[in-house]
């Protein structure tokens, strides 16, 4: 059986090796002046308009541990926003709101 600590860094492991690409923009079928999500997402990185997954992951694990179970990036008001929800050790969902760009935690919500 696979201890929740090693799970835990596996999943990230993993959430990172898809980075920006996997995450959703919105609404999975959402299209962004007739780009994929995706296309929007990587355009973003390459832009330097967000911080890679994986330092917006590293952020969130320093102020709210637990296991990543979602992710989004949305565009609120011309602003991106990560959505990284969590499942902490007490089985509580969190949800860590962070500026795309600066990494800067927005807010941390109990759901």
């Amino acid at each position: 059986m696979m201890r929740p600590m090693r799970f835990s860094a596996l999943l990230i492991a993993a959430l990172c090796a898809l980075s920006v690409s996997a995450v959703a923009v919105g609404q999975d079928r959402q299209h962004h002046g007739g780009r994929r999500d995706h296309e929007t997402a990587r355009a973003a990185l390459a832009q330097g308009a967000v911080l890679p997954l994986s330092r917006i992951l590293a952020i969130v694990a320093e102020r709210a541990p637990g296991d990543v179970i979602g992710v989004e990036l949305d565009d609120r008001r011309n602003r991106l926003i990560y959505e990284i929800k969590l499942l902490n050790k007490a089985g509580r969902v969190i949800s860590v709101e962070l500026d795309a760009k600066t990494g800067r935690v927005l807010e941390i919500e109990n759901d």
